[in-house]
């Protein structure tokens, strides 16, 4: 019995992904395209959309939050999980990237699902505050490292009491942990990490799946929230 985190070697992985639900033929051609690019590595892992699939379904989510698109692949996996009359709102910034997203989402049937937002996400999260507080089932972050504090803080106000926040690479190759890297993302992540574990309107944990996971829970609103 190993009682802390098991690190996978590569045939360890190889069983875990075999054990997975059979994967859709898109979210495979998706995931390979997404491998030959340069920046590749900023897809999620495939366990993780489906552990993230699977979330969304057990809190029978309607209505979910992107902040960071990229190839659309987390996008993908969470809004085939959504009923048909569900809709993830994508933020990104990048229309050429997310041009290869709409693609997928097109073969995969879902693009109805989405309401794709380009602009600097600090302004749309904004805008949506103006009329969509409280309304979202879920959120996932998975943007620019330097304003996941600002995501966050958005986020806690426009998902439910009772719904849940996911922001990845909060572990960031264990980079975190080093106090020997002193990089603007891991500063950045590291008072995030801070940020998160002190703040009362939420309880967490942190997944270690693929670069690290924060879940945040919603809690009942209080007066002191605002």
């Amino acid at each position: 019995m190993n009682t802390s985190t098991l690190s996978l070697d590569q045939r360890t992985r190889e069983y875990l992904l075999d054990s997975l639900p059979e994967e859709a033929p898109v979210d495979r051609m998706l995931r390979e395209e997404t491998a030959r690019r340069r920046d590749g590595n900023m897809q999620i892992a495939r366990e993780q959309a489906v552990f993230m699939a699977l979330l969304v379904r057990m809190l029978n989510a309607r209505r979910t939050l992107e902040i960071g698109v990229f190839t659309g692949y987390s996008t993908l996996s969470v809004a085939r999980a959504l009923p048909a009359d569900g809709c993830v709102v994508a933020l990104d910034r990048d229309a050429d990237v997310v041009a290869i997203a709409r693609r997928y989402w097109r073969e995969a049937g879902i693009e109805e699902k989405v309401d794709l937002r380009i602009g600097p996400a600090l302004d749309t999260l904004q805008q949506l505050r103006n009329t969509m507080e409280g309304t979202f089932d879920f959120a996932f972050i998975d943007a620019d490292k330097i304003n996941y504090q600002a995501y966050f803080d958005h986020c806690v106000k426009l998902v439910r009491p009772g719904g849940l926040i996911a922001v990845d690479n909060v572990l960031w190759s264990g980079r975190v942990a080093d106090p020997a890297e002193t990089g603007e993302d891991t500063e950045a992540l590291r008072a995030f990490n801070r940020h998160v574990r002190e703040d009362r309107r939420v309880e967490h944990c942190i997944v270690p799946i693929a670069d690290g996971l924060t879940l945040a829970h919603i809690l009942p609103r209080t007066t002191e929230d605002g």
